[in-house]
């Protein structure tokens, strides 16, 4: 239920349904110094992919620097924690994505309430996750990884960003419902997690399709199934997981942005209505790199 009430908050304020602009603004224009966004993971992730093509408009946006941060570790709590201690005038952003929602569940004691001890200012992006495997395995499908996994249990290793992590039970979901044991191994991001993959450390693993497309298209990683609805238009021959065999099989990540507590909410409002003008653009819709863009509905 906190999950759906933080995710509902957020999306609020990304589709603009915030409190009118107020009639007076502070004398000194915001921002009027750097602007640090903190990523609680390590760089080369989605998180970290998003962060960055953002800053880059923002800085454009305001004329000043938004600068990105990677603090990783715990699952992300570290970089949460600096931000909700940081002093609530706008000037430090969290980088925030799907496990941030599902920490209040999953950990019993956290430094910080995962939604009273924010602000909500935008949600960006949602990608589908992707089974990837390393293409020396004998595994083309599905159905050929469970029938392998099967046939070898806990010996497959698997990489995540952390215990409690979206990907961790993403993955774990797919072994309760495949019938299958496999090994987990936490890393700090998507990033040392493709090398672990590339270098056949861990065997298999659940990342977004916008950081891992790269190494699928020049055969250095093999994509077997998405874990949305229905198929990615940056893969349309790759089935669902759902569609290959593991019917309701539904995995999608998220990203945004969050604010210390008590930040102004007309600075809170200057950052909504600012990536939201980004967002609407089209140019912004695909980037360089082919990262999709778009504002989640508060139902997502």
């Amino acid at each position: 239920m906190r999950r759906r009430h933080f995710v509902g908050s957020v999306g609020t304020v990304a589709l603009g349904a915030v409190s009118p602009w107020v009639a007076t603004r502070a004398q000194t224009p915001y921002p009027n110094k750097p602007v640090r966004i903190i990523v609680p993971l390590a760089p080369g992730g989605g998180s970290d992919a998003m962060a960055r093509m953002m800053s880059q408009h923002l800085t454009e946006r305001f004329n000043q620097a938004f600068v990105v941060e990677n603090r990783p570790g715990a699952s992300g709590i570290l970089g949460a924690d600096l931000v909700a201690k940081a002093p609530a005038d706008g000037y430090t952003l969290l980088t925030v994505f799907s496990t941030h929602a599902m920490s209040a569940e999953l950990f019993k004691k956290l430094p910080y309430d995962p939604v009273k001890d924010f602000a909500p200012v935008s949600l960006v992006v949602q990608s589908p996750v992707v089974l990837l495997v390393n293409p020396k395995l004998p595994i083309h499908s599905l159905k050929d990884f469970i029938d392998y996994a099967k046939a070898n249990p806990n010996k497959l290793n698997y990489g995540s960003s952390g215990q409690g992590s979206a990907p961790h039970l993403m993955t774990e979901q797919l072994n309760a419902m495949a019938g299958i044991k496999t090994n987990h191994i936490p890393y700090k991001g998507v990033a040392p997690i493709t090398l672990a993959l590339l270098q056949n450390e861990i065997q298999f693993a659940m990342a977004n399709i916008f950081t891992t497309l790269p190494q699928v298209k020049a055969g250095q990683l093999r994509m077997i199934a998405t874990g949305g609805t229905k198929r990615s238009a940056l893969a349309p021959d790759v089935p669902t997981i759902s569609e290959a065999g593991l019917t309701g099989y539904e995995s999608v990540v998220w990203y945004g942005f969050l604010a210390p507590a008590k930040t102004p909410p007309a600075v809170v409002e200057e950052l909504s209505r600012a990536i939201a003008e980004i967002l609407d653009r089209k140019s912004t819709r695909l980037n360089s790199s082919h990262i999709p863009l778009s504002r989640m509905p508060s139902s997502a």
